[in-house]
């Protein structure tokens, strides 16, 4: 099973993006080959952004995705990377302060280090230093 980041998917369906045929190839060799899902965190984004939200889980259904709930598992891990990124901005005094509560990408990440999931995404930088554990799927 291959975890989907949001953004593969946001590429997959704008035809203008440059990624659009990295993204929908992933996701076809997703679907056909280990099977594809995203979580609850990567619905709710993609339903912020979609203009037929009522929609979105039907036409992600008809994609063959599989929709995964978070695990307790992944609340800790999740913490405790996001705690070593508030510490590593904080030491950067040009950047302004992050968030308190943890950012999508902290949660997908501690989704996909809890299962062993690979991630497909176009986003790396987060993953590969919060969640260096984690296999990452990209475009070339």
């Amino acid at each position: 099973m291959i975890l989907l980041d949001t953004n593969v998917l946001i590429y997959a369906f704008d035809a203008d993006s440059s990624l659009n045929a990295w993204a929908r190839e992933t996701l076809r060799s997703a679907v056909l080959g280990e099977g594809a899902a995203i979580n609850t965190v990567i619905l709710t984004e993609l339903l912020v952004g979609d203009q037929s939200p009522d929609t979105v889980l039907e036409r992600l259904e008809a994609l063959g995705l599989h929709l995964l709930d978070l695990p307790l598992i992944t609340a800790p891990r999740c913490a405790k990377a996001y705690t070593q990124y508030l510490e590593n901005r904080h030491q950067q005094a040009h950047l302004p302060p992050a968030p308190k509560s943890p950012l999508p990408d902290f949660m997908i990440g501690a989704h996909a280090s809890a299962l062993e999931l690979p991630i497909a995404t176009a986003d790396t930088a987060r993953y590969q230093s919060y969640f260096p554990e984690v296999s990452l799927l990209t475009p070339k």
